[in-house]
C-alpha cells in the first residue's frame, strides 16, 4: 500500500517552520563575525527568491485554470489583488512577470533555485520582449543564458544598463545594438515625460509640501546641484564664516541630509535667474560623445551624473548652455600641466567626470562633485599636474591618503579609472591620544570625526 505524504501546511502557518525560523534568529544573536552573517543572509535571501518562484507559479496556475471567473472577476490580476491583498498595480506587474517566464526557462529555474531574485527576472524578461523581431530564437535563447548568468553577480540596475545591449550579446553587429539601445533610451525618455507631474500645497504654516515626477536625467541634474550646494566642506566652511570662527577641515556635519538638501533646494531656488530662465542651469552637466553621434550615429551619451541619454537628447541639450559637452575627437585643451601649476585645471576636472561619477575610494558612495583632486604622486615629491596622476577624492579620503597610519594601494579598473585601497597600519600605539582625528577604516561611507 503506498503512503503519501501531505504537503499541505495548515492554514495561516505558510511554508516556513517557525522553530526553524527562530533558530535562525538564535544563530543571528550570537553570530561572532561578519562571515558567519553574510552566510545567513545569503541563506535567507535564496530562500525568498525560491518562495517569490514558488508564488509565480501558483499565479500562472490560477491563469491557467482562470481563477476567479466563477465569482465574476474580470482577469487573473483581480483575483491576485484580492487573494494576496496586494494593490492591482502590483498584482498586474506579478501576472504579467509570471506569463513571461513561461517562456524563460532559464530564468525560471535561477529564480526556483534562489540563484537570482524577481527583480532579476524581470530585467532579463523586460529585455527579451524589447529584441527586435528579426532576433532568431536561438538569439533569444542566448540573451537570456548571458543576462541569466550574469544576474547572479550583479544587483538588477547593473544587469538592467547590460541588457540595453541585449542585440550585440545576440551576436548582431556593434552597430545594431547601439540603434536597439538607442531606441530603447529615447522610448524611456518620451514616458518620463508623459509621466513627469509637480503638484504643491500651502501647509499654511509657513511651508510648503510638494510631490514631483520628472525623468531619471532631469532628477540627476537636481540632485547634483543640490548636491554641490549641500557639499559637507562647502557648509562648513560657509557656517564657520557666519560664525566668525577658524574653518576646520574636521567639524562634524551630522547626518540629517533629507533636512541638508532641503536647505540646498531653498538656496537653489532663491538664486535662479528670473530674468533669464533660458540660460545655463545651476549644475554643469558633462555629456560625452563622438563626432559620429553629433553627425547622426545612433548611439546613446553618457554624462557624468552617472544617467545614459539618447543621442537625440545630447543633441537638443548641445543647443543650450548648461552642459559641458566633450566630445572625443574634437578640439583639444591642456590636459597635462606637468610642474607650471600646483593645482589642477576646470578642463581636468571636466574630463575626469566622465570615468568617475563617485570618490575614487572602493566602497565609497560620496559624489564625484564632492571629490578633491589628489596627485598620484605627491606635488613635494616631484609629482606632475597631469590628468594621468589624478585621483578624485572626498575630503574624508583625502585626509586618510595623507595620514601617516595609513597605507593605501592604486588599482587601474577596466575602464581606466583608478580605485583606491586603505590598510591600517601602526595606530594601535598612539590611538590613545589621537582616538577622536583618527577616521576609522571600517567605515567606507565618509564619516566626518570631531577635531
Amino acid at each position: 500500500m503506498e503512503t503519501v505524504l501531505a504537503l499541505q501546511p495548515p492554514v495561516g502557518t505558510g511554508l516556513l517552520n517557525p522553530a526553524a525560523l527562530s533558530c535562525l534568529a538564535a544563530r543571528l544573536q550570537q553570530a561572532a563575525n561578519e562571515a558567519e552573517v553574510s552566510a545567513s543572509l545569503r541563506a535567507i535571501r535564496g530562500s525568498i527568491n525560491q518562495l517569490q518562484a514558488l508564488e509565480l507559479q501558483a499565479i500562472s496556475a490560477a491563469s491557467r485554470l482562470r481563477a476567479g471567473t466563477s465569482d465574476g472577476l474580470v482577469n487573473p490580476s483581480v483575483w491576485l489583488a484580492r487573494e494576496s491583498r496586494q494593490g492591482g498595480t502590483e498584482a498586474a506587474r506579478s501576472v504579467r512577470l509570471a506569463a513571461s517566464l513561461e517562456a524563460l526557462p532559464q530564468a525560471q529555474s535561477a529564480l526556483a533555485q534562489g540563484s537570482i531574485s524577481v527583480k532579476h527576472a524581470e530585467v532579463i524578461a523586460q529585455a527579451t520582449r524589447q529584441l527586435p523581431a528579426k532576433i532568431t530564437a536561438e538569439e533569444r535563447d542566448r540573451v537570456e543564458a548571458v543576462l541569466t548568468e550574469q544576474a547572479k553577480t550583479v544587483d538588477p540596475l547593473t544587469l538592467r544598463k547590460a541588457s540595453r545591449r541585449a542585440v550585440e550579446i545576440a551576436g548582431r553587429s556593434i552597430t545594431d545594438a547601439d540603434e536597439q539601445e538607442n531606441q530603447q533610451v529615447r522610448t524611456a525618455e518620451e514616458a518620463a515625460l508623459l509621466k513627469t507631474r509637480l503638484s504643491m500645497h500651502d501647509n499654511e504654516d509657513g511651508t510648503t509640501t510638494g510631490h514631483f515626477t520628472v525623468p531619471t536625467f532631469a532628477g540627476a541634474v537636481l540632485r547634483k546641484a543640490v548636491q554641490q550646494i549641500a557639499a559637507p566642506r562647502r557648509e562648513a566652511a560657509r557656517t564657520a564664516l557666519e560664525d566668525g570662527r577658524t574653518w576646520t577641515k574636521t567639524e562634524d556635519h551630522g547626518s540629517d541630509w533629507a533636512h541638508k538638501y532641503g536647505l540646498a533646494l531653498v538656496e537653489l531656488l532663491e538664486h535662479l535667474p528670473t530674468d533669464r530662465l533660458h540660460g545655463k542651469v545651476a549644475a554643469t552637466v558633462v555629456i560625452t560623445m563622438d563626432l559620429d553621434q553629433l553627425r547622426g550615429k545612433l548611439k546613446v551619451a553618457n554624462t557624468d551624473i552617472g544617467e545614459v541619454i539618447s543621442v537625440e537628447k545630447a543633441r537638443q541639450l548641445a543647443c543650450n548652455a548648461g552642459l559641458v559637452p566633450t566630445v572625443l575627437n574634437g578640439a583639444s585643451v591642456p590636459l597635462d600641466l606637468g610642474r607650471s601649476s600646483r593645482f589642477f585645471s576646470q578642463a581636468q576636472r571636466t574630463v575626469l567626470a566622465t570615468q568617475y561619477d563617485s570618490c575614487a575610494t572602493a566602497g565609497c558612495d560620496r559624489p564625484y562633485a564632492w571629490s578633491e583632486l589628489h596627485h598620484q604622486i605627491p606635488w613635494q615629491h616631484g609629482g606632475t599636474t597631469d590628468l594621468a596622476m589624478a585621483i578624485p577624492l572626498c575630503g574624508f579620503h583625502h585626509r586618510m591618503i595623507h595620514h601617516d597610519g595609513y597605507r593605501h594601494s592604486i588599482s587601474r579598473q577596466p575602464d581606466g579609472s583608478k580605485s583606491v585601497t586603505f590598510t591600517e597600519e601602526g595606530l594601535q600605539k598612539d590611538r590613545g591620544d589621537r582616538r577622536d582625528r583618527v577616521p576609522a577604516l571600517g567605515n567606507s561611507h565618509c564619516v566626518w570625526s570631531n577635531p
